[in-house]
């Protein structure tokens, strides 16, 4: 492959001609189709007749009144609006069927059965398809048939437990995390079924809970309670079994110290000009720097405190111990090394008017996010028109009356009127 062939490649990505259609709305769904599309994939939106995606509705909104909630998880993608209860839209989603490598949807478990395009029918009538179903529960178990929202299996699943601090009351985790944790186990989960299909040439099913999900990324709290017998309760911004693992005072604001082994609590003593702290009996190890956190701390910020956050980082990078300040979101805008990282894209709708959000952070071959040009989030059925042509380019059988830009729904139909299994952030 000659370098401009190379460099075609990269910005196509390594899911270059790989199908998805997304049934999904709202977070959790639609957060995996954007990174399978951010990968390369082509991603066509299911949308429900009228409103669309939910979050189309959802503030901040740019000029025209569109919503940047939606485009940023729903850039680069294609809409079409189906009713399913339609007979020549079911046609459509068949033609899409044959065309498609993905499925994803994220309704009640059973949702999908009544509609016809459930999984188990789906593996008879396109075995190819890898059918990927993100839920609150999973769809096995006694709480399948129950909705789930981010807020719910992050209470459920014990990580609100363990978030805030000691004499306050349990907090949500500042961002979606049920919802983003089941979207990235999506991912996972469909692209090693991409794979498996390269050796066996049959799709897969991928049931995704967010509960599950929730128990997995507790890290090690479950093994601290089978081992020692004690819940783990909230430590602020602590870790539990690192110290010093977290904030302390400086004379202007709070920095992060993460000295995660004796090494670098002592590189981290040096740096504050204060070695003896490495020789006290009460800190020589980690785990004694844990059973003595309280007493670490205040000798720590006994130090910190005279010399303004800036000092501290100088110091302790100089030093190779890891350190922050702790950032506002409005600092990542201008981060030196996310900067470089071309980690800050923009996105843009109908309107035209971009806006900047996170991009994709998988670097696979040197290849570098866009930050000039805007990915384009679609309008509702803006695809419309040219799926039809591309599905139906030799036949006049799906033909719209005269004048009419899509077709209108049969009665009213919404097969999108159940709740979707996650909340937004």
């Amino acid at each position: 492959m000659d370098a401009n062939n190379e460099d075609e490649a990269k910005k196509k990505g390594p899911l270059d001609g790989i199908t998805v259609l997304d049934f999904s709305r709202v977070l959790a769904g639609p957060y995996c189709t954007m990174m399978l599309a951010d990968l390369g994939a082509r991603v066509i939106k299911i949308e429900k007749f009228g409103t669309g995606d939910d979050t189309r509705a959802f503030g901040p909104f740019v000029e025209g009144g569109e919503s940047a909630y939606f485009m940023c998880f729903n850039r680069g993608k294609e809409s079409i609006v189906l009713d399913i209860k339609s007979p020549r839209d079911r046609e459509l989603l068949e033609r899409l069927l044959d065309a498609a490598d993905v499925v994803v949807e994220n309704f009640r478990p059973g949702v999908m059965d009544r509609l016809g395009y459930g999984a188990e029918r789906i593996a008879k009538t396109h075995p190819h398809i890898v059918y990927a179903s993100i839920s609150g529960f999973g769809h096995t178990g006694p709480f399948s048939d129950l909705p789930g929202y981010d807020m719910v299996v992050q209470a459920m699943g014990g990580v609100m437990s363990v978030t805030g601090w000691p004499d306050g009351p349990p907090a949500r985790v500042g961002t979606s995390f049920g919802d983003l944790g089941a979207a990235l186990f999506a991912t996972v989960g469909i692209v090693s079924s991409l794979y498996k299909r390269t050796r066996d040439a049959q799709g897969s099913r991928v049931d995704i809970g967010m509960l599950d999900c929730q128990a997995a990324l507790m890290e090690t709290a479950l093994a601290r309670y089978d081992v020692e017998g004690v819940v783990p309760g909230r430590t602020g911004d602590s870790h539990p079994s690192l110290a010093p693992f977290e904030s302390f005072q400086a004379s202007d604001a709070r920095f992060i110290i993460a000295a995660g082994n004796d090494t670098l609590f002592m590189l981290m003593a040096d740096a504050l000009g204060a070695p003896q702290l490495a020789l006290d009996p009460q800190f020589i190890t980690n785990d004694l720097r844990c059973q003595n956190r309280p007493a670490m701390v205040k000798a720590i910020e006994i130090i910190t405190v005279r010399q303004p956050v800036t000092h501290w980082i100088d110091r302790l990078n100089e030093a190779g111990v890891p350190c922050s300040a702790i950032n506002t979101v409005d600092k990542l805008f201008d981060h030196p090394q996310l900067g470089a990282r071309n980690m800050i894209i923009k996105v843009a709708g109908q309107s035209g008017r971009a806006v900047r959000t996170a991009g994709n952070p998988i670097r696979i071959d040197d290849a570098e996010n866009d930050t000039f040009t805007p990915v384009l989030a679609p309008g509702l059925n803006e695809h419309r028109e040219a799926i039809l042509k591309e599905l139906f380019v030799d036949e006049k059988a799906y033909r719209h009356p005269a004048g009419e830009s899509s077709p209108p729904p049969l009665g009213g139909v919404d097969i999108y009127g159940v709740a979707p299994c996650q909340a937004a952030m």
